[in-house]
């Protein structure tokens, strides 16, 4: 079987990744909500930002993060 079809746990790094990019999704859908007028642009919005989350699940799923720090990150400033 392709490791494309298989299931795969998350590692911690993994985890807090796809947590980030949930979070990051939920604020741009709660915007999208906010100020676009109910339409089928806005549901197709939606969709494919839905579609962006999954595939970026997969993508960590298959591939796991980089392991790299932000800038700025660790500064102490």
């Amino acid at each position: 079987m392709s490791e494309t079809f298989k299931h795969h746990d998350f590692d911690d790094d993994q985890i807090e990744t796809s947590e980030l990019i949930r979070d990051s999704a939920e604020e741009l859908e709660a915007t999208i909500a906010l100020w676009c007028v109910p339409s089928r642009e806005k549901s197709l919005a939606l969709t494919k930002l839905e579609e962006c989350v999954m595939w970026a699940n997969k993508a960590i799923a298959l591939h796991g993060v980089w392991d790299f720090e932000p800038e700025g990150a660790g500064d102490g400033d």
